[in-house]
C-alpha cells in the first residue's frame, strides 16, 4: 500500500470517528465477534495431535517476548501493546497461544489490526480462519485478505493483518497439518474402535457350555437360564453335571497390536509438526545424555523456525521503516528453555563470567535476583590476555629491561 493510500484510509478512520460512523469496522465486533464460534471446531478429537498443538502452542507462549533497539529492550505503545495486553480481552499469553492453536490445528492463524482515530493501532483481534481467504489484487498485484462477514464482505491490506502459517506452496495460505494427518488419523480411529468392540465381547462372553448331546432352541434357553441364576445365587460358583462342560474364556482384552498402531501414530504426528518424538511421550529409541539436548533438539528443529515467523510478522507490519532503521525489532528470548539444570548452568555462568561475555548483573537477572552495585562490568580472568597486551602489562611478570 502506498503512502497516498495509507494517508487516505488514515483520513477515513478519522471522518469515520468523528462522524460516528460504523465503517470503521465497528459492527463487526458489535454486539458480538462475528469471528467467534468456529474456530475450535478444527481441533481434532485426537489426544496425539491434542498434545502436539498443547505442546507447541504453550510453548510460544511462554517465551519472553520483548521490543528491543539494538540489544537493549525498551518500551514504547507498540511494545506494550504486544508484551501485555494485544486487545481488551486477551493477554499476550492468550493472544499468542490462540494464534498458534489456530495455526497448528487450519495451518493458518490471523490477527487483524485495529487502528485508533490518530491512526495508531490500538489492538490485534484474532479472526476466525475459516472466514478469511488470502487474495491477490488483479492491477497492483498485492496481497489483500478477503473476509467473509455476517453483513457483507470486506478486504484488508497484509500490511494490516499479522498472518501467521504453516508452509505452502503458490499462494499465500498455510497447508493444514490435520489435513495431511487425516490417514494417519482415520486408521487410528478404527483400531481404536476394533479394540474397543474386542473388549466388549471378551467382558461380555465369560464361559463356553459344551452339551454332549443337541438340544432344541427352548431347550437351550432354559439351561442358558438356569446356569445365569445359579451363578448368580452362588456367588460364582459352578457345578459341572454329567453331559455338560463349562470351558472359561481366556480374555484378552486388549491385542498387543494397538500399542503399535498409537507408536506409529505419535511418530506421524511428530514428523508432520517437525517436533521430537519424545516430546508426545514417546521414549523408546531416544538417546539422550541429558534434559538440556532433548530442549535443545525441540528448541533448535522446530521452534526457531516458528519464532522467526512471528518476529518478522511483527517487525514488518507492527514497526514503520524508519524504526527497523533505528534498531528497533521484536524477539522471543528461546534461552529461557535452554537453561539446562542447576549443575550445568551454574558452569556456564562461572565460564562466561571469567571470559567477559556475561556481566554478573546480566546473570543475576536472569535467576530472577536483584542488581548489585559493581555487577554492570565485564570482567576477565586474571591468566588471561589479549594475544598482543605487552609483556611489562601482564600480571606476575617483570618488566623488561630496556
Amino acid at each position: 500500500m502506498t503512502l497516498r493510500q495509507r494517508a487516505r484510509l488514515a483520513w477515513d478512520v478519522f471522518r469515520n470517528k468523528a462522524t460516528g460512523s460504523t465503517s470503521d469496522f465497528t459492527k463487526w465486533f458489535s454486539p458480538r465477534n462475528i469471528f467467534i464460534g468456529r474456530s475450535g471446531e478444527a481441533l481434532a478429537n485426537n489426544e496425539t495431535i491434542f498434545a502436539a498443538i498443547s505442546r507447541l502452542s504453550n510453548a510460544m507462549a511462554s517465551l519472553p517476548l520483548k521490543l528491543y533497539r539494538d540489544f537493549s529492550p525498551m518500551n514504547n505503545q507498540t511494545a506494550d501493546l504486544i508484551a501485555n495486553a494485544p486487545n481488551s480481552n486477551m493477554t499476550s499469553f492468550d493472544f499468542i497461544r490462540t494464534l498458534e492453536v489456530l495455526r497448528d490445528s487450519t495451518g493458518n492463524g490471523y490477527a487483524m489490526k485495529r487502528y485508533d482515530m490518530r491512526y495508531q493501532v490500538e489492538a490485534l483481534v484474532i479472526l476466525d480462519p475459516a472466514r478469511v481467504e488470502p487474495v491477490i489484487e488483479r492491477d497492483t498485484k498485492e496481497l489483500w485478505y478477503e473476509i467473509q462477514g455476517d453483513k457483507g464482505r470486506y478486504y484488508v491490506h497484509n500490511m494490516d493483518m499479522i498472518h501467521v502459517k504453516h508452509i505452502h506452496g503458490t499462494g499465500y495460505k498455510g497447508i493444514n497439518p490435520i489435513d495431511v494427518l487425516g490417514n494417519t488419523v482415520d486408521f487410528d480411529g478404527k483400531v481404536r474402535h476394533f479394540s474397543i468392540s474386542q473388549m466388549d465381547a471378551s467382558i461380555t462372553a465369560s464361559f463356553i457350555l459344551k452339551m454332549a448331546t443337541h438340544l432344541s432352541a427352548d431347550k437351550r434357553a432354559e439351561i442358558l437360564n438356569n446356569f445365569k441364576q445359579f451363578y448368580e445365587e452362588n456367588g460364582g460358583v459352578l457345578i459341572q453335571e454329567a453331559g455338560m462342560e463349562i470351558a472359561p474364556i481366556d480374555r484378552k482384552f486388549l491385542d498387543t497390536k494397538v500399542f503399535e498402531v498409537e507408536r506409529i501414530t505419535r511418530s506421524r504426528v511428530a514428523t508432520v509438526y517437525n517436533m521430537p518424538v519424545h516430546m508426545l511421550g514417546e521414549t523408546q529409541g531416544a538417546n539422550y545424555s541429558s534434559m538440556e539436548q532433548m530442549s535443545l533438539e525441540f528448541v533448535q528443529s522446530t521452534l526457531i523456525p516458528i519464532v522467526r515467523q512471528y518476529e518478522q510478522e511483527f517487525n514488518r507490519k507492527l514497526l514503520t521503516p524508519e524504526e527497523r532503521g533505528r534498531g528497533l525489532g521484536f524477539k522471543f528470548n528461546v534461552n529461557a528453555l535452554l537453561r539446562g539444570d542447576i549443575q550445568t548452568r551454574g558452569e556456564f555462568y562461572f565460564k562466561m563470567i571469567r571470559s567477559g561475555v556475561f556481566k554478573p548483573n546480566d546473570v543475576r537477572a536472569w535467576e530472577e535476583l536483584p542488581p548489585e552495585e559493581g555487577g554492570d562490568k565485564l570482567y576477565l580472568s586474571g591468566d588471561l590476555y589479549p594475544i598482543d597486551t605487552p609483556t611489562e602489562l601482564r600480571k606476575g611478570v617483570k618488566k623488561i629491561e630496556e
